[in-house]
């Protein structure tokens, strides 16, 4: 029996994004210090189900197109909410449950609702694990891009323009939410407001595509959200909690460039196509970097964040700053700025998936 540590990366999961965070725990997987951790993967599927999955990071990518997924099969576990039960369930066909030795931290490599959103942090809190990232509340309110920008310009930052279309009021007065999306000029872009890697989301330049923009958006969520567009830089910045007590860190910045064939940094230029390029540093003046990287740890302090996030931005053409979105759990892909920002500050990758480990381990347990 191995007396090394134990994490379970839980990856897979009920949302859109389900492909993705597979993806991303294949890239951990490879990653990890097995000298130092003793790993299992535990796959949720679409429907929800949870499984022990193959420690086999080759299944876990996307080849020639074909998105990876959880399987059905496998061996189901379960993580009670009861702290004295020492972590995972082993559910046995046919069987009693039987207890899986006692998992030290768990890595929730899950990317939007029902994972990145407070909901399984909520279950990993009732169960007495540590986890790595952002606690309860954090982690939901990040989550929901309405609630952010709102907790975020409380705290002093600028965010640009938005509304967001609550299901109640679209339902009821469509009309009335129609005239305070077109209050922001064209273009918009129509998000689902609790999504991520640029699922559900529509660039409008016609008032007359607003309507199935926001159908589009509410496939993934009933809350939607409408943002000006911006004319400027996309710039992203990664953010780690300070080892020891010590303040939040930022890494260096990058800038996102879209290539002609995209309209704007989607799903395809980010995951599938390569449409996109990643400047790591962006080619920035030293005190603008200095300001995306200050804003970066702010923003990260204003939710409360624990762990790690990466903050975009954009840097607007009259020279502003303004907070896109705080992400909590960011891509772990090859494709993904997180683990490319930190590979340019200093941190390479295992180092990285290293160093968030230990610093889950090492939280308190219960309120902090």
């Amino acid at each position: 029996m191995s007396k090394l540590p134990r994490v379970a990366v839980v990856f897979g999961g009920r949302s859109s994004e389900h492909a993705i965070s597979c993806v991303s725990a294949g890239c951990v997987l490879r990653a990890i210090d097995r000298s130092a951790w003793d790993v299992v993967p535990v796959g949720i599927t679409r429907e929800g189900r949870w499984a022990l999955a193959a420690d086999d990071p080759e299944r876990l990518q996307i080849s020639a197109g074909r998105l990876p997924e959880v399987p059905e099969t496998g061996t189901a576990v379960v993580l009670p909410p009861d702290p004295t039960t020492g972590g995972l369930v082993l559910q046995e066909p046919g069987g009693l449950p039987g207890a899986l030795r006692s998992v030290d931290v768990v890595l929730p490599l899950l990317h939007g609702p029902f994972g990145e959103d407070g909901t399984v942090q909520g279950l990993l809190e009732l169960a007495d694990v540590r986890y790595v990232g952002s606690g309860v509340f954090a982690s939901s309110a990040a989550m929901d891009k309405g609630h952010m920008k709102a907790l975020l310009s409380a705290a002093g930052l600028e965010v640009g323009p938005y509304v967001v279309l609550a299901p109640r009021d679209w339902d009821r007065d469509p009309e009335a939410e129609r005239a305070r999306a077109r209050a922001l000029g064209l273009p918009v872009f129509v998000k689902p407001c609790r999504a991520g890697s640029s699922v559900g989301i529509t660039k409008v330049t016609s008032w007359d595509a607003l309507d199935a923009a926001v159908e589009e958006a509410r496939r993934h969520d009933p809350r939607v959200i409408v943002e000006a567009g911006i004319v400027g830089r996309e710039l992203e910045c990664g953010v780690l909690e300070g080892e020891a007590g010590g303040p939040a860190e930022a890494s260096v910045v990058a800038e996102v460039r879209v290539d002609a064939a995209h309209d704007f940094y989607d799903f395809g230029a980010k995951y599938v196509d390569g449409g996109a390029t990643l400047d790591v540093p962006a080619d920035l003046p030293a005190e603008v970097a200095d300001e995306v990287r200050r804003l970066a740890v702010q923003a990260f302090d204003a939710l409360g964040c624990e762990g790690l996030a990466r903050v975009d931005f954009f840097l607007a053409d009259d020279g502003r700053v303004l907070v896109n979105e705080v992400n909590t759990m960011p891509g772990f892909t090859p494709a993904s700025a997180f683990p490319q920002v930190w590979a340019a500050t200093g941190l390479d990758y295992p180092a990285l998936v290293d160093r968030l480990l230990r610093t889950a381990a090492a939280r308190p347990l219960g309120l902090r």
